[in-house]
Order: C-alpha cells, then sequence, then structure tokens
C-alpha cells in the first residue's frame, strides 16, 4: 500500500512537471522562436561560422527569444485572460505568472553572457536587438511607432551574425536594411490575427491605426523589399536563384493571406499569413547562403 502511495505521488509529481515544462514551453512562443533560432543558425553558417561558433550564435539568439516570449506572456497575462484566450497557459491559469517573469529575466541575464563568448561587439549587438523586442512589449506596442523595435531587432540580428566572426567585420549595408525590411513586415503580419482582442485591451499599434486591409499591404510590400534588397543589393548582377526567390515570395504572401481569410471565415486563429513571413524569411536566408555575397 505505502509502495503504490509513492509511485502515485511520484507520478503526480512526474505530471505536474510535465504540465509546467510544456506550459513554459508554450508560454516562449515557439514557433517564432525555433524559426528566428534556425534562421540565425543557418545565417552563421552561410557567413563562414565553424561548428562552435553557430553553436554560440544559435544559442545567444534562442536566449533572446525565450526572453521576450517569456515577457511578453507575462506582460499581456491580463489582456490575454479579458479576451479568453485558452491558448495561453499564463491566462488560462495552468502556469505560475512569478515562474515565467523568473524565467524570462534569466534568459534575458543569459543573452549578453552568451554573447560574450562570441566577442564584446557582437554581445553589444545582440543586447541591443533585445533591448528593442522588450521595448516592443512595454511600451512601443501601444503606439504608432510600433513598427520601429522590429525593424531594430531584425535589422540588429544579421548584422550580430556577422559581428560575431572573428575579427568583428562590418555587416553590409544591405544585409542590415534587408533585416529591417522583414521584421517591419513581419510585425503588420504577426499582429493580424490579434487585431480585434487588441482592439478590446487598448493595444493602439500601427496596424491598429492603419486597419487590417492596410496592415496586409504593408506586410507584403515590405517583405517583397527585403527580398528585392537581399538580390539587387550585393554587387553583380542577380542571379537566377535571386529571381525565383522573388517569385516565390510574391506567391507565397498572397497564399499566406488566402489562408488567413479561409481560417477567419471559420472562426478560427488567422496565421497563415505569419507563416507565409517566416517562409519568406526562410527563403531570404536560403538565398543569402546560396548567394556566397554576405560578407
Amino acid at each position: 500500500m505505502a509502495l503504490s502511495l509513492a509511485r502515485l505521488a511520484g507520478n503526480e509529481q512526474t505530471s505536474s512537471m510535465s504540465r509546467m515544462v510544456l506550459g513554459l514551453v508554450r508560454a516562449s512562443h515557439p514557433e517564432p522562436a525555433v524559426a528566428v533560432t534556425g534562421v540565425s543558425a543557418l545565417l552563421a553558417w552561410g557567413v563562414g561560422h565553424r561548428p562552435g561558433g553557430i553553436v554560440a550564435v544559435a544559442a545567444t539568439v534562442l536566449a533572446t527569444q525565450l526572453a521576450v516570449g517569456w515577457l511578453n506572456d507575462r506582460l499581456d497575462a491580463d489582456r490575454d485572460a479579458a479576451v479568453g484566450r485558452t491558448d495561453k497557459p499564463l491566462a488560462n491559469g495552468t502556469l505560475d505568472r512569478n515562474l515565467v517573469l523568473l524565467c524570462g529575466l534569466a534568459a534575458a541575464l543569459a543573452t549578453p553572457a552568451l554573447g560574450l563568448l562570441l566577442n564584446p561587439t557582437a554581445a553589444v549587438a545582440i543586447s541591443v536587438a533585445l533591448l528593442s523586442a522588450l521595448l516592443y512589449n512595454w511600451p512601443l506596442k501601444f503606439t504608432p511607432v510600433s513598427v520601429l523595435p522590429y525593424a531594430v531587432s531584425f535589422g540588429t540580428l544579421p548584422a550580430f551574425v556577422v559581428l560575431a566572426l572573428p575579427g568583428s567585420p562590418a555587416p553590409p549595408g544591405w544585409l542590415v536594411g534587408a533585416g529591417a525590411l522583414l521584421g517591419a513586415g513581419a510585425h503588420f503580419a504577426n499582429v493580424l490575427p490579434d487585431l480585434d482582442d487588441d482592439a478590446r485591451t487598448g493595444v493602439r499599434g500601427l496596424p491598429h491605426r492603419i486597419g487590417p486591409a492596410g496592415s496586409r499591404v504593408a506586410a507584403a510590400v515590405l517583405l517583397l523589399s527585403a527580398t528585392a534588397v537581399l538580390v539587387f543589393g550585393p554587387s553583380g548582377p542577380p542571379s537566377w536563384a535571386g529571381l525565383a526567390a522573388i517569385a516565390a515570395a510574391a506567391v507565397v504572401l498572397p497564399a499566406g493571406w488566402y489562408a488567413s481569410r479561409s481560417a477567419g471565415r471559420r472562426g478560427e486563429r488567422a496565421i497563415g499569413v505569419f507563416r507565409a513571413v517566416m517562409l519568406v524569411a526562410v527563403i531570404d536566408v536560403v538565398l543569402l547562403v546560396a548567394s556566397g555575397r554576405v560578407v
């Protein structure tokens, strides 16, 4: 009997731990976290990092993503609960808010420390990207300049990957510009599924002010512009792969918009545009790696 009770207690403890870990993963915004980390690792390989450098770049970027995701959900917990976001562990009460806050702060503090494993210049660059993203969480997401942190953070991210190389070579301007355009486009696409919920909870960023139609147009124009900068920015004539990337982006983005619209009609969260953005980002990075003209 005592052995059975001990096993039961052990199973309950394991189950509780599993729920906590799963909740932390869900609260970290896992889809963009994995996508951004993977894209950064791919770019690190493309610019010539050795395996250890690729791992260090990926770990540093993952820390930023965890910090931003966890602190975002902690700040938005009351608003998410108010609009019935049952998919959010903090909003539905299945995850302790103080635990998420502590995890977010730990990830934020780990970011510059991990960056220093590469070099001080890279540590400064990734700290700027993180600070900008945290400023979006509060207070800039409520203002007409809500797009600015996305542009700064995404523009700084490829700069960090290049600066992390031995000798900290200067990143090319077109690479930083393409990252900024990609980030700005991602902002408009990322907000689209939550425009109505945000409006009910007082969030009034730039996408909310120009509306869903304007946000879709802004996202498409910015993302196509990012792809064009990546194709025509490096010296020399554009490659056939680059022109194919522009064509692919021109197909993927409307397809994402259509998927989002269909999901909205079914009463589901319209995340098709966001996924299209991430796919265009992967296309852009593959284009960079294939061209071999980053640095």
